[in-house]
């Protein structure tokens, strides 16, 4: 799509509109090696090579944030050397170059987050945050409220003690039950672990939630874009 080249330079944050004007007229822009001078022209910027200053003109990506509904099966990365399931390849609209907010490994399912943002990535991660994780776990058998307890207090897990968790009994079955887990730490496999360390192994396990952002009717492989408003979620508890 053609613009005026003065809103294309502003757009690329080398000036304001009204600088860029003046930039134009000293004869530092130029659109296919050509020196424009002519105020009001339309380039495109897609197909057309604009530089100034003998550099080119290059856009900052524009932020995006995805929440998605990773299925099973899917890997929690953006390439694959052996050509597995990733989760990108659920989308295929999307241009900018996105990556993950953290992990789910490949049976588990739920929220992901998707960015290009850095920085709020970092923010997420970072354990000072304490951004809240909820998970429903279906478990193998029945675990007594003593285990319950155990896990909620922490217990030792790979030489270290996990943070206290929050759990919640949602089902009893004959042979398993659902279990709902709230933790904020961001260790490979956790929630996997935990279970297995009260000799109950995870059956089945979603991730529901960061903070108060909720994955809701989101079905798996679907993504929704999340508002200004959603992203202040993930950091209420």
């Amino acid at each position: 799509m053609q613009e005026r080249l003065q809103k294309i330079l502003a757009r690329a944050g080398i000036a304001s509109r009204r600088k860029a004007e003046e930039l134009i007229r000293e004869g530092k822009v130029t659109v296919d090696g050509i020196v424009v001078t002519e105020m009001g022209i339309r380039v495109n910027p897609d197909t057309q090579k604009i530089e100034y200053d003998g550099r080119p003109v290059v856009f900052p990506e524009k932020k995006v944030y995805i929440l998605l509904h990773k299925p099973t099966g899917f890997l929690s990365t953006v390439h694959d050397p052996q050509g597995r399931p990733i989760i990108t390849d659920l989308l295929p609209d999307i241009k900018e170059r996105i990556y993950p907010v953290g992990r789910l490994d490949l049976t588990t399912e739920g929220a992901l987050l998707l960015t290009n943002d850095g920085e709020l990535a970092q923010e997420i991660l970072h354990p000072s945050r304490e951004v809240n994780k909820t998970y429903v776990a279906r478990v193998k058998g029945r675990p007594s409220p003593k285990k319950l307890a155990a896990l909620s207090k922490g217990i030792d897990l790979d030489g270290r003690k996990t943070w206290p968790a929050e759990l919640t009994v949602l089902e009893n079955e004959k042979q398993a039950t659902t279990i709902k887990i709230v933790i904020h730490e961001g260790r490979k496999r956790q929630v996997r672990k935990m279970f297995e360390a009260v000799g109950h192994p995870v059956l089945q396990l979603t991730r529901v939630a960061y903070g108060q952002l909720e994955l809701g009717e989101l079905k798996p492989g679907k993504y929704r874009f999340l508002s200004p408003r959603d992203i202040k979620m993930i950091f209420r508890k």
